[in-house]
């Protein structure tokens, strides 16, 4: 289970349209773009990671139905970072004045923001440096609160605006904080 990077740029400038269309086209893979344009093409996950993002889909889910303050999304959902690059990260959230904000057109494409919050659970195949590199960059597009979960160390990586990174052994419990309030995520359930 390997990613694999195709530089395009110096071949072929591919437009936000096509590259929704190419994803559109090919369903059954998964891909994202760097700010550069390169095209990642993202293997399917294993069995215990896909396992341990439904279990954060429930809880994120039931959370947000509950207090119905913004929109979920799953790994599925494509967001247009400003600085060009578009990502899909494993479980995501933005305010519902963020959602209502949107364009009925804009809500069927890839989503032209970034999320408020999200979570980008490592796969044996994933790169920690690479995915870091992620975060630093949802951080610097616009999120507020994220989640580097780390299944392999039992660690979580926590990012938030204007703070140091804080690295989590073994939580427990995770805590939306003032982003999702009242949001708990069960991590012994993850692990």
């Amino acid at each position: 289970m390997t990613n694999y990077t195709i530089e395009l740029n110096s071949v072929i400038e591919m437009t936000d349209e096509q590259f929704f269309q190419l994803c559109q086209k090919n369903r059954d893979l998964r891909f994202e773009r760097n700010t550069k344009g390169d095209l990642i093409i993202m293997s399917p996950t294993g069995g215990e990671t896909s396992r341990s993002n439904f279990e954060i889909y429930i809880d994120l889910g039931s959370w947000n139905r509950r207090t119905k303050l913004g929109v979920a999304f799953d790994s599925s959902g494509g967001f247009k970072l400003p600085n060009g690059a578009t990502r899909s990260p494993d479980a995501s959230w933005i305010t519902m004045e963020k959602w209502n904000n949107l364009t009925p057109e804009e809500r069927t494409k890839f989503l032209p923001l970034c999320p408020d919050f999200l979570i980008e659970l490592m796969s044996p195949s994933d790169s920690l440096s690479e995915t870091r590199e992620k975060m630093q960059e949802y951080l610097e597009n616009g999120m507020r609160l994220g989640w580097l979960i780390n299944r392999q160390n039992r660690q979580v990586e926590v990012y938030r605006v204007g703070k140091e990174v804080e690295i989590l052994d073994a939580p427990q419990t995770l805590f939306g904080e003032d982003v999702l309030p009242g949001f708990v995520l069960d991590m012994e359930l993850i692990w």
